[in-house]
């Protein structure tokens, strides 16, 4: 698998993942989800990692998948951007939209 690298900066490690917090500003939480084997089994496990990214423009919902490339440290926690969004998550009408009270 290559890693797309951008110009001027090296290489950068980007990955894949599904956008599960959005209620910071200019701040999204990603989890990447991946399967690895276990050494002595050899049955294979899900893992997840969560990761803070900073979104500039608060384009990323939840539930979009998503990738983002490692950066410099922009805060404590946060070291990754948002390079784009993949595909956006549906849409879900909430039981109150389609009725009106009377």
């Amino acid at each position: 698998m290559s890693q797309p690298s951008t110009e001027g900066r090296g290489a950068r490690r980007v990955i894949q993942g599904v956008v599960v917090s959005d209620r910071m500003d200019k701040t999204i939480t990603v989890r990447e989800d991946r399967l690895v084997q276990h050494p002595l089994y050899g049955k294979f496990v899900r893992r997840k990692t969560t990761y803070k990214a900073h979104d500039e423009q608060n384009t990323a919902r939840v539930g979009d998948h998503v990738e983002i490339a490692m950066s410099r440290p922009l805060s404590k926690t946060k070291c990754w951007r948002l390079v784009r969004v993949l595909r956006t998550a549906r849409l879900t009408a909430s039981p109150d939209a389609g009725t009106e009270s009377a």
